[in-house]
């Protein structure tokens, strides 16, 4: 799916699970000021660009059922931040998916031509109830300890890595990834660039053997230079 940034910009990004295409659309806490949700409509036009490749007229939704799929999200947000930090969820969150996940699920077509075709009619709580299963897979799943945070300090994007060497790192190598190695270009440019220091003498040790005196400089009446401060990095 395509991301768009607070400044304009937009970018790939991959999360691995349909479910976790769902955590983009906004979420808990910090994350409401992302919320896209505000209207029925607003789920069914997620459908599309989702995984399930969906018609946004394919499922009916109600406010109710709006409500229900954010309270999943928000759920989900948690548990997937808990888990890419190494932490077990909370209760209550585990509860929401097991509740959504109690309805049936859409019902999966195919077309003649071997495409995916839209679902006999549906309602929401069947949409959320698929988007809950397919977390409750996630989560007991192979790749279960594979949900990570993105790697940039100002990113908050969760994915799954299902690559065969698992060393994913940014949410996108379009968008994250690739400023991590702008930055590290200028750093190292700037550190090629910068003039070099004069060498700093190494502080005397505190205690001296006694036969140390006798190798320094006779005319050396100075006292030994202060030791250099340490670099805070």
């Amino acid at each position: 799916m395509v991301l768009t940034t607070p400044g304009g910009s937009r970018f790939h990004f991959d999360p691995g699970a349909l479910c976790l295409e769902l955590l983009t659309t906004g979420g808990p806490g910090p994350y409401a000021r992302y919320e896209v949700l505000h209207r029925p409509a607003d789920l069914a036009a997620w459908l599309p660009p989702s995984r399930l490749r969906l018609p946004a007229d394919a499922v009916r939704i109600s406010a109710t059922e709006l409500a229900a799929t954010r309270t999943l999200r928000d759920a989900l947000w948690r548990l997937a931040a808990a888990r890419a930090h190494g932490l077990p969820g909370e209760p209550e969150d585990y509860a929401v998916l097991n509740r959504t996940a109690e309805h049936p699920p859409l019902v999966p077509r195919i077309a003649p031509d071997g495409t995916a075709a839209a679902p006999p009619p549906a309602d929401g709580a069947q949409l959320a109830s698929t988007l809950a299963r397919d977390a409750i897979a996630l989560l007991t799943g192979p790749y279960a300890d594979r949900i990570r945070e993105c790697g940039a300090h100002d990113c908050r994007l969760i994915f799954v890595d299902t690559s065969r060497p698992g060393r994913r790192r940014w949410c996108s190598m379009e968008r994250c990834g690739n400023r991590h190695k702008v930055r590290a270009l200028r750093a190292r440019r700037e550190s090629e660039e910068a003039p070099p220091t004069a060498a700093v003498p190494a502080a005397l040790p505190a205690a001296l053997p006694a036969a140390l005196p006798a190798v320094l400089p006779a005319d050396s009446g100075r006292a030994p230079a202060d030791p250099p401060s340490e670099s805070m990095g």
